[in-house]
């Protein structure tokens, strides 16, 4: 396995456990997801390179986009959980209650 494979599938798997146990804040869950996206996206645009097939940008450029949404909506919920609940801890927060 390559070197560039290697982190990719690190980063995505650090991230990915990061978010599985580190679930105190919504912030820093929010943190995981981008490294999760960033990871993805990387690996996205390296991946012609490393295959030597033509360039094909509109997958990233998609990656890219979807992960601006995700990144607004996670900042408005956690505007909107500060507002209502006054903190942005994840305990804090339950569906059964909404």
């Amino acid at each position: 396995m390559p070197f560039l494979h290697l982190s990719f599938y690190s980063t995505f798997t650090l991230s990915a456990l990061g978010l599985a146990f580190h679930r105190t804040h919504l912030v820093s869950a929010l943190l995981c997801l981008e490294s999760m996206m960033l990871a993805m996206y990387v690996a996205l645009a390296t991946w012609p390179m490393t295959t030597q097939t033509p360039s094909s940008t509109l997958m990233p450029m998609l990656m890219l986009a979807f992960s601006a949404c995700e990144a607004g909506t996670g900042l408005a919920m956690l505007v909107a959980s500060t507002r209502t609940h006054g903190s942005d801890h994840l305990h804090n927060l339950n569906l059964l209650q909404c």
